[in-house]
C-alpha cells in the first residue's frame, strides 16, 4: 500500500522541481527542502568506520529516501576531551569545542569528507555545514587557529563584555570569541567561503546564535551566497532574557521571528519543540510553523529531536537534554512532515531506530501534495487532539492525530493509518484559496442550558457530527451567527442545531431541507427553525 504512494510522490516532485520558485524573503532554500541531520552526538566515536565513510556509503539511500539537504557535523578539528569521575562519563571531539579550521577531525579525514560530500551531491543531496563561530578551544598551544589575546578579540578581553561582544557568554566566556571584531569576523567569512568553494557547502547551520548578533550572520551570508540556505539555533526561552528586554514578556515565536527577520535566515522552531515537550497534541499548532502568517511559517525549520535534545546511539545515550518521549515520536514526525516549515529528520530515528518506513511514507505524501515551508494550514479546534488541513500546491492533506474525528468529509481519500489509529491522514484535491462565510440561524429561542450550533457536511462544521458542530453567538433578536473560514468552491450543506449543554446527545435539528451554498459565491447563508 505504501509503495504506490512513494512512486507517485517521486514523479510529482520531479515534475514540480523543474519549475523555478520565486525567491523567498528568508534564506530557506526556496521552501521545498527536507533536511536530514546527518549525525548524532556519538557519531564522532563511530567504529570501525569513520562517520564520513558511513555517509559515503549511505549517500544513495539518503537521496532515494527523499532528502534534499543534509546537515553535516562541524568539520573543524576538535581535540577537546573531558571526563567526570563522579558520574563515570567522558567525551570530547564532537566539533563544538574546535581548535583549528583543519578538516581532519574525529569524523574522518579531509579526503573522506570530500568523498562523502561528492557522493551526497551525486545523490542529489546538498551539504549544509554546522559552523560554530561563537566559541572554540583556546587551550592547545600551537594547535589552534591563532586569535591573539589582544584588541578585544575575545569576550573576556573586555572590562565590560557586553560592550564588545554581541551576545550571551558561552559557559564562563573564557573561550568566547568576539565575532563583532573585524579581524574575527573576516576570518570566519574567509572560512565559510572555503567550505563553499572547496568542500561543497550549499548552506550553513549556525550554532549557538544567542552568542552573536543576527546582523553578523546576515553579513556572513551575503558574502557566502545571498540565496544560500541558512538556519540558526536559537535555544533560549523568554524567561532567559533580561527583564528589561521585550522578549522576556513575549512568546517563543516572537523571539524566533525577530532573529530570523534580522539575520534573514531560517530558524529552528523551538516554539514547536517547547509545545512538543510541554503541551498536549492540540497545542502543537502554536509552533512557528502553524502561525497564520505565511512569512512566519517559511522561517521555521521544524524538528522532533537533535543531537543536543535527544538520545543518541552509543556512549551514555548521548546528551538527551530535552528528549521527546518515545510514544509521541511517530505522531510528531507525522505532524512536522505533513505541515508547513522545513522539516528536519534526526539520523537515529531514520536509520537506527526503525522509523524509516513511516518517515519515507510521510516524505512521499509531502512531496506528492506539494507541501512547502509557507503552505497554508488550518486547524479545527472543535475536535480532540490535532486536526489540521495543509493545502499543498497539488493536494490537500487532512491530519487527525490522537483525535476523535470520526470520519473525513466527502472528497477526502484515506492514505495513511498508523500507530494504532493515533495517526490518520486523508488527501483531497487542492483548494484554490480560503474564504469566509457568515452563518445565521433565525427564529431560534433556546431554553436555559441550551446553545445554538451549526452542523454540516464540511470538516469545519463537524462532518454532520453534532458533537463537533460549531457554536454560534446571539447577534440580533432571535438570530445566532458565526463566521467560518474554509476553502473556496466547496459545496456545503448544513443545518441549525440546538444542543443541551449538559447532555451532548440531546439535540434538536432544523427541519428539512438542508441549507445549501457554494463557498466563495456567497458571503452569508441563513438557516431557520
Amino acid at each position: 500500500m505504501k509503495l504506490p504512494i512513494l512512486i507517485c510522490a517521486a514523479a510529482a516532485w520531479l515534475l514540480a522541481s523543474t519549475v523555478p520558485a520565486a525567491p523567498p524573503s528568508v534564506r530557506n532554500g526556496g521552501g521545498e527542502d527536507i533536511l536530514l541531520q546527518g549525525f548524532h552526538w556519538n557519531s564522532s566515536r563511530n567504529a570501525p568506520q569513520k562517520w564520513y565513510e558511513v555517509l559515503t556509503q549511505m549517500a544513495p539511500t539518503i537521496g532515494q529516501d527523499g532528502f534534499t539537504k543534509i546537515w553535516l557535523p562541524p568539520a573543524w578539528t576538535d581535540q577537546s576531551s573531558w571526563s567526570d569521575p563522579t558520574s563515570g562519563t567522558s567525551g570530547g571531539g564532537e566539533g563544538y569545542f574546535w581548535n583549528d579550521f583543519d578538516k581532519n577531525s574525529q569524523y574522518g579525514s579531509d579526503g573522506q569528507l570530500k568523498q562523502a560530500v561528492a557522493a551526497l551531491t551525486n545523490a542529489g543531496v546538498q551539504a549544509v555545514y554546522d559552523v560554530v563561530p561563537n566559541h572554540m578551544n583556546d587551550k592547545l598551544a600551537g594547535k589552534q587557529v591563532r586569535f591573539p589575546r589582544h584588541l578585544k578579540l575575545w569576550r573576556d578581553d573586555c572590562a565590560t563584555p557586553s560592550d564588545c561582544d554581541q551576545g550571551d557568554a558561552f559557559m564562563s566566556g573564557s573561550a568566547d570569541l568576539n565575532t563583532g571584531n573585524a579581524e574575527v569576523s573576516s576570518r570566519f567569512m574567509q572560512e565559510f567561503r572555503n567550505l563553499r568553494d572547496n568542500y561543497g557547502a550549499k548552506g550553513l547551520r549556525f550554532d549557538f546564535v544567542r552568542g552573536y548578533a543576527p546582523e553578523r550572520v546576515d553579513i556572513w551570508m551575503k558574502n557566502f551566497g545571498d540565496q544560500a540556505f541558512c538556519v540558526g539555533e536559537l535555544w533560549k526561552s523568554p524567561n532567559e532574557y533580561p527583564a528589561t528586554d521585550w522578549r522576556s514578556q513575549a512568546s517563543w515565536q516572537d523571539a524566533l521571528k525577530d532573529w530570523s527577520d534580522r539575520s534573514h535566515c531560517a530558524v529552528f522552531d523551538f516554539a514547536l519543540k517547547e509545545r512538543l515537550q510541554n503541551g498536549n497534541v492540540a497545542e502543537w499548532r502554536h509552533g512557528l510553523n502553524g502561525n497564520p502568517d505565511a512569512a512566519w511559517r517559511q522561517a521555521a525549520v521544524t524538528f522532533v529531536d537533535n543531537h543536543d535534545t535527544g538520545y543518541s546511539p552509543g556512549q551514555y545515550g548521548g546528551q538527551h537534554h530535552w528528549p521527546l518521549s518515545d510514544p509521541m515520536r511517530d505522531v510528531a514526525y507525522t505532524y512536522i512532515l505533513l505541515s508547513p516549515g522545513t522539516p528536519t529528520v534526526y539520523w537515529p530515528d531514520m536509520y537506527d531506530w526503525g522509523r524509516g518506513d513511516l518517515i519515507r511514507t510521510l516524505i512521499g505524501l509531502r512531496k506528492d501534495a506539494g507541501i512547502r515551508a509557507d503552505s497554508p494550514i488550518s486547524f479545527q479546534s472543535h475536535y480532540s487532539g490535532l486536526v489540521a488541513t495543509t493545502n499543498g500546491s497539488r493536494k490537500r492533506l487532512l491530519l487527525a492525530l490522537d483525535s476523535d474525528l470520526a470520519k473525513a468529509p466527502d472528497g477526502f481519500t484515506p492514505v495513511l493509518l498508523a500507530d494504532g489509529q493515533r495517526i490518520r491522514v486523508w488527501q483531497a484535491s487542492q483548494a484554490p484559496s480560503d474564504t469566509t462565510t457568515t452563518l445565521h440561524c433565525d427564529n431560534v429561542q433556546p431554553n436555559p442550558g441550551q446553545a445554538v450550533y451549526a452542523v454540516g457536511s464540511p470538516l469545519e462544521l463537524g462532518a454532520w457530527d453534532p458533537a463537533h458542530a460549531i457554536a454560534l453567538q446571539p447577534s440580533a433578536s432571535n438570530r445566532w451567527s458565526g463566521s467560518v473560514v474554509w476553502p473556496t468552491q466547496q459545496s456545503v450543506e448544513w443545518k441549525c442545531l440546538i444542543r443541551n449543554l449538559s447532555d451532548i446527545n440531546e439535540v434538536y435539528w432544523q427541519a428539512d431541507p438542508n441549507n445549501r451554498f457554494v463557498t466563495g459565491a456567497a458571503n452569508e447563508s441563513v438557516g431557520r427553525f
